[in-house]
């Protein structure tokens, strides 16, 4: 199973892959460009905004929420307003917002990070029915924000450290008890971006600098790897007819000039797999 280039257009920082159930098209983010990007057969579009945009849930046929260096957001598609739900570190320019996702509870997590990656400047907020909480701090790079496919268990990643934790969930999607270390990448030299759960509760995490998205079962053990013909790999999602195929966004941002001059790197890719995907839960506003 080979990655092809999904979309040629190369993101200086793409992140932020979902795929809407109800579109049936693939949404994603180039963070340092500003811009939100989709794809559905040869038509492409893009959304240009005034911050750092990094993250989005779908709420209906029309509508995201977005996630920005300044705010959570009601984005309209079709019409390009903007809707402020609630601020997000607005009175700290020096943060931005990075990878986030939405919860089997229907709420919406995200993560914010120092914009020269300062250790323990970041945060992971949980917005839920009109609530944003703090759920992780000292974080340095948020990453990898993902959810069991019953909604008890949340994952996310550090990435400097190397390390993917869990957290149980009580009912209403809050975290309970302390974060456990779910994926120790330290001996395998990796470093875990974004990742995403498919039907079978195996969690899919892209790897910064290593051109790859590696599959890991519940006991943290790699099952499989698919190579991305990028270096740096940043967020997969699974959609498609089928919610089998695998997409993955990929960066130039951290590339020496002979690198970033491979025409792939910062392109968004898909693998068709033998793995199933789950359908991205509606945001409940």
């Amino acid at each position: 199973m080979t990655a092809y280039v999904f979309d040629n257009r190369r993101c200086e920082l793409g992140e932020g892959a979902l795929w809407h159930p109800e579109l049936k098209q693939l949404f994603w983010f180039d963070i340092l460009n500003k811009m939100l990007m989709t794809r559905q057969g040869d038509v492409t579009r893009r959304w240009q905004f005034d911050e750092c945009v990094s993250a989005a849930g779908w709420v209906d046929a029309d509508t995201l929420i977005v996630a920005s260096e300044v705010a959570l957001s009601r984005f309209s598609l079709s019409t390009s307003r903007e809707d402020v739900l609630v601020p997000l570190e607005a009175d700290r320019p020096e943060t931005r917002s990075n990878d986030g996702r939405a919860d089997r509870q229907g709420g919406f997590w995200i993560g914010t990070m120092g914009k020269a990656a300062e250790p323990g400047m970041g945060t992971i907020y949980r917005y839920y029915r009109g609530e944003l909480r703090v759920v992780v701090e000292g974080i340095t790079i948020p990453n990898g924000i993902c959810f069991s496919e019953d909604g008890t268990r949340a994952f996310y990643a550090c990435s400097p450290s190397r390390k993917i934790f869990s957290v149980s969930l009580d009912s209403d999607g809050w975290p309970k008890g302390e974060a456990q270390v779910f994926v120790d990448l330290t001996r395998d030299d990796l470093i875990p971006d974004g990742a995403v759960i498919d039907a079978a509760g195996l969690l899919w995490s892209a790897h910064w600098g290593a051109s790859k998205v590696s599959g890991y079962d519940a006991e943290g053990a790699r099952v499989a790897d698919f190579a991305i013909p990028a270096k740096h790999c940043t967020c997969p999602a699974f959609g498609g007819p089928n919610l089998t195929t695998l997409y993955c966004t990929s960066a130039l941002e951290a590339l020496d000039p002979e690198e970033a001059a491979r025409s792939e790197n910062g392109m968004t890719f898909a693998v068709e797999t033998e793995h199933r995907g789950l359908p991205e839960p509606r945001v409940v506003l």
